[in-house]
């Protein structure tokens, strides 16, 4: 059984901390939105860019409008602005499991009788649609014909999610029919875990951070996703899924001012909340040497992996990186692929840019066959990232990956 190696050394090329890794073989009550308080003003203009408005509501919604006549769809997108990042102890996966309970009745929508629940309205309007979750955010999309009576059943239906959704025991776990969405969660965390290049790349995460949150994953660890205590769920969400930590997006063929109009009736009258959201202000300590993680998982290819801690996002610095990413990576002009997939030492190259809204960092790894020499591969890796200190980027490289970014 080889050993699957992963180390972060201190470096200078993306950021002061690199990551390496190889993986061998073997290896409370609810918020009545139609009581709330009643409306408090019109919807104020705050910007518009390319097309695309944003307003402000009284209670703090934001609300990006989009209109799009040549489209015969809608979009619809509300992206609450908590994630893992926001999860204390014993609570981690708690955004995710609450992505799936959005999509369980709330009060207007399954609970009140004769009324539809939220899938049931989704489906009736032929919308693809899902919910995802990720460290900053967490959000709901759906995109379905564009139509007047659509789009208001679609709006009517979050606004009514975001405060009155029943977040109910039996949802999350009903210990009589042995199921809940504990359950669906629960799969999808051992599917994760079936991984064995995800797991190793989680493991590099995990040592890439001492104190900050993105070390952790989002679906959080098996253990609170089976004892997740309601009450404390419900907390959470009453505590987030609030107009004022919400950026509601709306796209398609719709006329705006009519649009503009129904949210702000709908969501207006849903009042600001008085508890405050303190930031978080954790920062992750600057890396004092090499770190190291080995992975023992059975499977059919090698992986090696490198990473670097790197800017936010929304940091200018984060476009140069993106691109650097690109130059390193892309096939078959990146310097990785040369190095690696045209030598034969690998036979892909993989390149993970997380977007963070806090410093974050970027993995590029290699998938080496069963029978490669795995120390080779990780060699050549290092080589060519260390070399960016005495082979800079060209004009040539960055102009071709600009010329593929803008395409």
């Amino acid at each position: 059984m080889k050993p699957i190696t992963a180390l972060l050394l201190a470096a200078g090329i993306l950021s002061p901390s690199f990551i390496l890794a190889a993986t061998p073989v073997e290896a409370a009550p609810t918020q009545k939105a139609g009581k709330a308080a009643p409306n408090r003003g019109a919807a104020v203009k705050v910007t518009s860019v390319e097309g695309i408005t944003e307003y402000r509501l009284a209670n703090g919604l934001r609300v990006l409008l989009f209109p799009d006549a040549s489209k015969p769809t809608l979009t619809t997108n509300i992206v609450y602005l908590v994630g893992s990042r926001h999860e204390n102890y014993g609570e981690t996966g708690m955004a995710h499991l609450l992505e799936h309970l959005l999509f369980k009745p709330s009060a207007n929508f399954g609970i009140k009788k004769g009324t539809k629940t939220p899938v049931e309205i989704l489906n009736s309007t032929g919308a693809q649609f899902n919910g995802t979750t990720w460290y900053d955010r967490t959000n709901n999309y759906a995109t379905f014909p564009a139509n007047d009576d659509n789009l208001r059943q679609m709006l009517a239906m979050e606004a009514d999610r975001m405060v009155n959704a029943a977040i109910d025991q039996n949802d999350l776990w009903n210990p009589k029919t042995q199921k809940g969405e504990m359950t669906v969660v629960r799969n999808e965390f051992e599917m994760g875990e079936s991984d064995p290049i995800g797991v190793t790349s989680e493991r590099i995460q995990a040592i890439a951070y001492d104190w900050h949150n993105y070390g952790k994953s989002t679906i959080g660890a098996r253990s609170d996703i089976e004892q997740v205590n309601i009450p404390r769920l419900r907390a959470f969400y009453h505590k987030y899924y609030q107009p004022d930590n919400a950026v509601l997006m709306v796209a398609g063929r719709f006329d705006e001012a009519k649009v503009l109009q129904q949210i702000n009736a709908l969501f207006g009258k849903i009042p600001k909340p008085t508890r405050v959201i303190e930031p978080t202000y954790t920062a992750e300590p600057v890396q004092d040497g090499e770190r190291a993680v080995t992975v023992r998982r059975s499977g059919g290819t090698q992986f090696v992996g490198a990473g670097y801690h790197v800017a936010p996002s929304g940091n200018p610095d984060a476009v140069a990186i993106e691109v650097l990413g690109h130059v390193l990576t892309d096939a078959p002009a990146g310097r990785l692929h040369k190095a690696l997939v045209e030598t034969k030492l690998a036979s892909k190259i993989e390149y993970n840019s997380v977007s963070n809204l806090e410093p974050g960092y970027n993995l590029f790894g290699a998938l080496v066959p069963v029978d490669g020499n795995l120390d080779a591969a990780q060699a050549a890796m290092l080589k060519v990232l260390e070399e960016l200190k005495s082979q800079p980027i060209t004009d040539a490289e960055v102009a071709r990956v600009k010329q593929q970014l803008n395409k």
